[in-house]
């Protein structure tokens, strides 16, 4: 007997979302998918219909460095789809042998990029609508796939091949999700801060933060909510080639999060700013300064070690051109690896996925696979 859960179907989010239990929809939604629908898995249990050609497997495989074959029996991907089952299945991954210095150096010579942020929404229509009328992004593109019930759009300022792009996913039925606590939010860069907030507010959208100057700063900027309550931080800047320009997420302890971001991936530590007043520190992670690329903003609040991540976030896409060496420098410098290094079958682009410190999931895809997805 297996279990269906519908997810997203590009081949970057899927091989993120698949690999995490947590983004799985309530057992309500779940469906069987009949034994006579499965074609061969190089094993002899189980046949895959050519519909389900991006099969992969998922975080059921040991963390461990995979040296020559494993039999593995858990949880098999597919597009869209969490299929459990049992199954002997033979993987194969060759190990890198990098040694830590060198796992750091590939980390900082890597032509990283940060490529989409993925989550979940409870009305894709009305999303649209306010990210394209309000915040001035544009559809870039859209699919809808009726058999797994589910539709995923991404939007953003340019082109996905230059660009760091929203994904935003919407499971049909499902109409609204726990952002939880430990997520903080989105930044847009604008050159108006007042009359953007204006003209979301004209719109119908929610203002949380009126504009001004931020404490104990200069620079303007304001908060709104989308229909879904995820948080924007409108910043007033100069025009910028990557108005999406930050995720908020919030940490237990900062300055292991700042290593592990340094060495596992290979990002700078552009500033950090402690406010004892509110008892925050901040600290902004990247792979080149903030007013042209996207950045990470990582919040560690005083004394607070946990928070609870809900259903609604899912993860951020990074590239790199070599998925391989990655994912052996993220395992040497402390992530968890939840899907091993490799293609995934029936389109080849190779993937890995793994947990921060704190439980933040992370996906590296090969960057000449990805444009080749583009095209």
């Amino acid at each position: 007997m297996a279990r269906i859960a519908p997810l997203p179907a590009t081949a970057a989010a899927v091989a993120v979302a698949s690999s995490f239990p947590s983004l799985r929809p309530s057992p309500s939604r779940l469906s069987t998918l009949p034994i006579s629908a499965l074609r061969s898995l190089s094993c002899s249990h189980f046949n895959l219909s050519r519909r389900l050609a991006l099969l992969q497997l998922g975080s059921a495989i040991p963390q461990s460095h995979l040296l020559g074959t494993r039999t593995y029996s858990g949880v098999i991907r597919a597009e869209g789809k969490v299929i459990e089952a049992t199954a002997g299945e033979n993987v194969a991954q060759a190990s890198t042998g990098l040694s830590q210095e060198a796992a750091l150096e590939w980390s900082k010579k890597d032509n990283r990029r940060l490529l989409h942020v993925v989550y979940r929404v409870g009305d894709l229509d009305r999303t649209i609508k306010f990210y394209t009328e309000c915040l001035g992004m544009k559809l870039l593109r859209k699919r809808d796939i009726p058999e797994e019930k589910y539709t995923n759009a991404f939007l953003g300022y340019g082109p996905e091949d230059s660009h760091f792009v929203v994904e935003l996913t919407y499971n049909y039925g499902v109409d609204k999700y726990d952002i939880g606590t430990a997520f903080g939010h989105f930044g847009i860069a604008v050159e108006d801060v007042y009359k953007t907030v204006d003209l979301i507010k004209a719109k119908g959208g929610k203002v949380t933060r009126e504009p001004g100057p931020v404490k104990g700063g200069k620079t303007v900027i304001a908060f709104v909510e989308d229909p879904d309550g995820y948080k924007f931080e409108l910043i007033e800047r100069d025009p910028t080639p990557e108005p999406l320009c930050q995720v908020m997420l919030r940490v237990g302890d900062l300055q292991r999060s700042i290593d592990f971001y340094e060495k596992a991936f290979g990002m700078e530590l552009l500033r950090k700013r402690d406010n004892p007043e509110y008892k925050y520190t901040i600290a902004m992670m990247g792979y080149g300064p903030e007013d042209k690329n996207a950045v990470l903003e990582l919040t560690y609040n005083y004394g607070v070690k946990e928070y609870d991540k809900g259903n609604a976030y899912a993860q951020i896409a990074i590239g790199t051109d070599d998925v391989y060496k990655t994912a052996e420098a993220i395992k040497l410098y402390g992530g968890t690896i939840t899907r091993e290094p490799g293609p995934l079958p029936g389109i080849n682009t190779k993937i890995t996925a793994c947990l921060d410190p704190d439980g933040w999931k992370s996906v590296f895809v090969d960057n000449i696979d990805f444009r080749k997805e583009l095209e």
